[in-house]
Formats: structure tokens, sequence, C-alpha cells
């Protein structure tokens, strides 16, 4: 792996972790609703984070 990726995965851990962190009662209602979804919306939650993260790779590497 590249120092690149590297960095990045380390990135999202940090703001991964920063909700828990600063209100972990706010992240677990959250978390909650989330439960409460059903797994179409989910992937969807999913697809659009993908095409946003693509999107914005293929802005600032271009």
């Amino acid at each position: 792996m590249s120092d690149s990726l590297l960095m990045a995965l380390a990135l999202v851990l940090v703001i991964e972790g920063l909700m828990p962190f600063a209100s972990p009662s706010q992240w677990r209602r959250v978390f909650e609703e989330l439960l409460k979804m059903q797994d179409g919306q989910i992937r969807f939650i999913g697809l659009v984070s993908i095409v946003s993260g693509l999107l914005m790779l293929a802005f600032l590497a271009g």
C-alpha cells in the first residue's frame, strides 16, 4: 500500500472516531435510528457515499 492510501485510511479513522468521542449519547441515538432503517435505505446511503467519494477523488486528482 502506498503512504497516501495509509494516510487516507488513518484520516477516515480519525473522522469516524470524532462523533462517538465528542458526543457518545448523540452517536448512540443516530446509530439506533440507523438500525431502524431497511436494508435498501442503508444500501442507498452507502451508494451515495461511494459515488460522492469517487467524485471527490476524481476532482482532486484531476
